[in-house]
């Protein structure tokens, strides 16, 4: 292992930089990871917003892959939107044949404003496909729903149920993210499979969350080649996140959800 992880991001863009590829990479950045990006679809989309996506054809997404990671394997990989079944194939595809060592699913299905990002028919594929293949899947509470086809869970103790089911698909490790659920601190529930851990953080009084579930995916991603174990690498991520919420009004861009500060520790 190399002393600066090199970080592969595959995902869709966001040009107002607070999502997407964009905030993977600064992210990557800003923990000392070098960051790579393989991109599955472009999204014109602000802080307001999706307008449009222009997906990326599978086989452009498979010799993407193909070409980096022959040249240059990847130390961990941070999945992002994927956006239809035939590119959750692909991806799937090239883990198979390259084995990064450290693999994080985020996954993206629908944005904060309400837009799909994955089309239905996909995430059967997600679920069978890539679930199994991954070391570690961070849903929110809509996604892991939509993952186990069943209502939205309303508290802590749905979320722990919800945990195991996930397993039950093949999910290697979960962290299930309860920021939709209200409340003055966010719990988020965290299982290898042998047992269930809560982490818990103050709720950051902000507008501008525009991007967290990119961001911390990515801080994951990049953390664990640095770090002895899984819970150690999420613990930290949690703690970087929650300093890129705090710093966000500071940023002042866009006129809806901002972004999170994710150079909060450096200007």
């Amino acid at each position: 292992m190399t002393a600066i992880p090199k970080v592969l991001s595959i995902a869709g863009t966001d040009p107002s930089g607070g999502a997407g590829i964009q905030a993977d990479l600064k992210t990557f950045s800003a923990l000392g990871g070098y960051g790579m990006a393989v991109v599955t679809g472009l999204v014109a989309q602000t802080t307001t917003g999706v307008r449009e996506i222009l997906e990326v054809p599978a086989a452009f997404v498979d010799s993407q892959l193909d070409t980096l990671l022959t040249d240059v394997p990847a130390d961990a990989v941070k999945i992002g939107m994927l956006g239809e079944a035939a590119v959750v194939r692909a991806v799937a595809a090239a883990l198979d044949r390259f084995s990064p060592p450290y693999v994080v699913l985020d996954p993206v299905m629908v944005a904060k404003s309400g837009d799909r990002l994955l089309a239905q028919d996909a995430v059967a594929a997600l679920r069978e496909e890539l679930l199994p293949r991954v070391d570690l899947i961070t849903p929110n509470l809509p996604e892991a729903a939509d993952l186990l086809d069943e209502p939205q869970a309303a508290g802590v103790e749905e979320m722990r149920e919800q945990v195991k089911r996930l397993h039950a698909l093949g999910a290697r490790r979960v962290l299930l993210k309860g920021g939709h659920l209200d409340g003055d601190v966010c719990v988020d529930v965290f299982s290898e499979g042998d047992g269930v851990i809560e982490i818990s953080a103050p709720r950051v009084a902000t507008r501008n969350t525009h991007g967290t579930g990119c961001t911390l995916s990515s801080a994951i991603a990049a953390l664990r080649p640095r770090h002895a174990d899984w819970l150690a690498a999420v613990r930290a991520a949690k703690e970087y996140l929650t300093g890129a919420l705090r710093a966000a009004d500071t940023l002042g861009v866009g006129h809806g959800r901002g972004p999170v500060h994710h150079f909060h520790a450096i200007w």
